[in-house]
């Protein structure tokens, strides 16, 4: 399948996610306008209608802009940070790791670009690069609660028992109150248990 053939399915599935929402919300709000029509509302009160509903013709646009623009704009590192969030939201984790990839050698130094990388890895579940991308964050900042919590999940999910100890003891000293930390103990447990 061509570039621009996977380009129009995937702004094919965008568009279908974006109309479907859109008739969710008028319908909603169709049903809420019956009970409310004998009601007044306050002077100050902003507009029930769908009257500032953006158009999903514009906004099928705007995301092949997007799109676009990232393809065309090698160079641009805001432009292919937001074509990876634009494939990451349709799960589609090869091309948001492209993209990544890209932002990443125009800035290797931003913290959420390398944060991300290990996030779409983790979700992608490529988790040897999954772990790559969580420890070179975690050179950058060591005390991310987020980021020790992909790398606990990610190391449990790989079945190494003893980086998964690690990266839980690591997050149990930053943040000993995280709610994931009883979940990650018991995963350990089986995993150590060969369960």
């Amino acid at each position: 399948m061509s570039r621009e053939n996977i380009l129009f399915a995937i702004i094919g599935i965008l568009l279908g996610f974006i109309v479907g929402f859109m008739f969710a919300s008028s319908m909603s709000q169709k049903a809420v306008q019956p009970a409310a029509a004998g009601q007044t509302l306050p002077a100050d009160h902003p507009a029930v209608s769908g009257q500032n509903a953006q158009n999903p013709q514009a906004m099928f646009a705007q995301v092949q802009a997007s799109i676009e623009k990232a393809r065309n704009e090698p160079k641009n590192f805001e432009a292919q940070v937001q074509a990876a969030d634009l494939y990451y939201q349709i799960q589609r984790f090869d091309q948001a790791i492209e993209y990544l990839l890209k932002a990443n050698q125009l800035k290797p130094t931003d913290y959420r670009t390398v944060v991300l990388l290990g996030m779409v890895n983790l979700d992608a579940g490529q988790f040897d690069t999954a772990e790559k991308w969580y420890r070179a964050a975690m050179k950058m900042k060591s005390d991310d609660v987020m980021v020790l919590a992909g790398l606990a999940f990610t190391t449990l999910q790989k079945g190494d028992a003893k980086a998964a100890e690690d990266a839980i003891a690591q997050l149990e000293k930053v943040d000993p109150n995280s709610q994931d930390l009883p979940q990650f103990r018991d995963k350990l447990a089986s995993l150590k248990a060969g369960k």
